[in-house]
């Protein structure tokens, strides 16, 4: 049993997880990495607390073991141990709320004024990102990738930036997540909007998800985010604000052929005629 099990697993899968005590060790933010050591130092205490009470429990079991018909002299309370299982937790509770806290409020910081702001509208079942020059509801769009069943909507963003994201819906409940960042939030309908800034540290393009169950085409309700450098970015929003489309602006920062579209997922087949269509418009025959 324990080999079929195993033959599931690579072993760089096994090494990153035990590397990281379960948690992913390749965030790409820097609110990222900071959570991570957090994940670490918890782990790290909770083992010793948990070597240190199960050698409690095997000492008694060995040393208290029965021998005969006596029985051990009975205690009936022990000042310095019932302090000692008092206080020990209590501190370590404490050191690891505040360790907590420090964490979770970087995490949750917002800067009084952002590199970029990007508007994130969430709708059944895609995605629309708006380029803002200001944060708030009053700020002016610089230029918006609405995603739809036929291409995948592409957030370009730099490195060494701090990003500002707004969320809305315009229908229900959704919840935006990159699984890189480690970290997502929902998407609420109405006014209230969840907002949270991090900064990205590394380039590549990475998969984005609905993680909210939102109705039919949940499941394919991505998007991909493309972490290019600030000059590379500079020269991207400066083409879709001149009017080019994502493509021809993805072709503007040296994206060329199918790198123009999503590369880390593909459009959902909606089935409605038979047929489905990849990102360059092509009809292909359904299910293939």
């Amino acid at each position: 049993m324990l080999l079929a099990l195993l033959s599931g697993c690579s072993a760089n899968s096994i090494g990153d997880r035990l590397g990281g005590f379960g948690w992913p060790r390749h965030g790409i933010t820097l609110q990222a990495h900071k959570m991570y050591d957090m994940w670490i130092a918890a782990t790290i205490a909770a083992l010793v607390v948990g070597i240190f009470v199960w050698g409690l429990i095997f000492w008694c079991v060995i040393r208290y073991r029965k021998r005969g018909d006596n029985l051990p002299v009975q205690t009936r309370f022990n000042m310095p141990m019932e302090v000692l299982y008092t206080v020990t937790p209590v501190l370590i509770v404490a050191v690891l709320f505040y360790y907590t806290a420090i964490v979770q409020t970087d995490v949750d910081k917002l800067s009084a004024k952002p590199d970029q702001t990007v508007e994130v509208v969430a709708f059944k079942w895609n995605w629309q990102f708006n380029y803002r020059d200001a944060p708030g509801k009053d700020a002016r769009t610089l230029a918006s990738n609405l995603g739809s069943s036929d291409v995948i909507p592409l957030l370009v963003l730099p490195t060494g930036r701090k990003i500002r994201f707004e969320e809305t819906s315009r229908d229900v409940i959704h919840s935006f997540w990159v699984p890189e960042m480690l970290f997502k939030r929902d998407v609420f309908p109405g006014s209230t909007r969840n907002v949270f800034e991090v900064t990205l540290d590394r380039e590549g393009r990475y998969v984005g998800r609905c993680a909210e169950l939102c109705g039919t085409y949940h499941a394919f309700m991505q998007f991909e985010l493309v972490v290019v450098s600030p000059e590379r970015f500079d020269r991207f929003l400066a083409a879709k604000t001149g009017g080019a489309s994502t493509q021809d602006a993805m072709a503007a920062i040296g994206f060329t052929g199918d790198e123009r579209f999503a590369v880390t997922t593909r459009p959902f087949d909606t089935r409605r005629d038979g047929q489905s269509w990849n990102q360059s418009g092509d009809s292909v025959a359904a299910g293939k």
